[in-house]
């Protein structure tokens, strides 16, 4: 098999492609991932034998909470990232063993829905995040603040006042875009209600204990309101996972190329569901080279005709991770 380079996947450009790479890169996981060869061979799948991304076998992401998951030589681990969680859940861990595939991944993302970075100041709102160690969210934020060559780009932490003058004293010479956690968005809505003109204001989900669960339109509308913007962007990724899909409103996500959902059946992992039907969330993530790019979340959701997703809450029995997720 020839080498899968980022070049292959970055370039991908229709279904036809995706599905060719993501064969491809089946073949490679099933041969170098002990974990996902093991998990495989249980379920007694011949690898050889699949050719279509529905006979692809997903692992559950909790694997990554109780195994190392990686495709390859894990000596040679340059980053780990690690989930958050309440005190006594257990961590996720993901170990990556070649971090220029996820800033690859966030860079062209971030380009193909937003345009050249160095357009926006960034604002990244997200206390909770810094607090702890090992979060990717942190990784990708902190490396597009670099990468604006803004002087006002940075984490802030509450500092509200300081981001909504910033916000309303922008001469318009670059975009702002103000990145966070929904608590901290919700206690700057609540104390600093302002016109946020020309500003993108994305929440990456997540209470993080500091508030009850809210309906994610519940959330928008409270924001939308207290900034007077038309729209709240989201972001959904995972520790999981090295891409990110992104919502200009409503929380309608759309994945970049390399990047694909499916809705599983919630009592039968083997079978998908429909159009605008409810189900389990599969991920098929190509940037996820060097780990698994075939996951089973526990998040539920619904998939769209034209391949937008919604995020609809998670399991019951699923921990309540909110990493970057609403219950809906």
């Amino acid at each position: 098999m020839s080498e899968i380079t980022q070049d292959s996947v970055f370039s991908i450009q229709n279904p036809l492609d995706f599905e060719e790479m993501a064969l491809r890169v089946f073949q490679y996981q099933v041969e170098q991932n002990p974990v996902y060869h093991s998990f495989v061979k249980h379920l007694g799948i011949d690898s050889k034998l699949v050719d279509s991304l529905q006979d692809i076998p997903f692992l559950p992401i909790e694997f990554f909470k109780t195994q190392e998951v990686v495709s390859g030589k894990k000596e040679s681990t340059q980053q780990i990232f690690s989930s958050s969680g309440t005190t006594g859940m257990q961590q996720s861990l993901h170990y990556v063993t070649d971090i220029s595939w996820y800033e690859a991944s966030f860079n062209n993302a971030f380009q193909l829905f937003y345009g050249d970075i160095k357009d926006y100041t960034v604002l990244a709102l997200l206390p909770s995040y810094l607090e702890r160690d090992g979060s990717s969210l942190i990784y990708m934020c902190e490396h597009l603040i670099q990468q604006s060559e803004s002087n006002l780009s940075g984490f802030y932490l509450n500092e509200f006042e300081k981001i909504k003058t910033i916000i309303e004293e922008n001469d318009g010479t670059k975009k702002i875009l103000l990145i966070g956690v929904t608590y901290a968005l919700l206690d700057f809505a609540e104390q600093f209600p302002f016109h946020a003109n020309h500003c993108i204001i994305m929440e990456t989900g997540g209470m993080k204990g500091r508030r009850k669960e809210m309906l994610r339109e519940e959330v928008h509308s409270i924001l939308t309101k207290a900034f007077h913007v038309p729209a709240i962007h989201s972001e959904y990724g995972m520790t999981e996972l090295l891409s990110q899909a992104y919502s200009t409103g409503k929380g309608i996500f759309r994945t970049p190329p390399w990047m694909k959902v499916l809705i599983r059946e919630t009592h039968d992992p083997f079978s998908y569901q429909g159009f605008e039907r409810t189900g389990g969330i599969n991920i098929i993530d190509l940037a996820n080279i060097n780990s698994c790019s075939f996951i089973a979340t526990q998040d539920l959701g619904k998939l769209y005709a034209d391949e937008r997703f919604e995020v609809l809450g998670r399991f019951d029995h699923a921990d309540v991770r909110g990493c970057n997720l609403l219950v809906q």
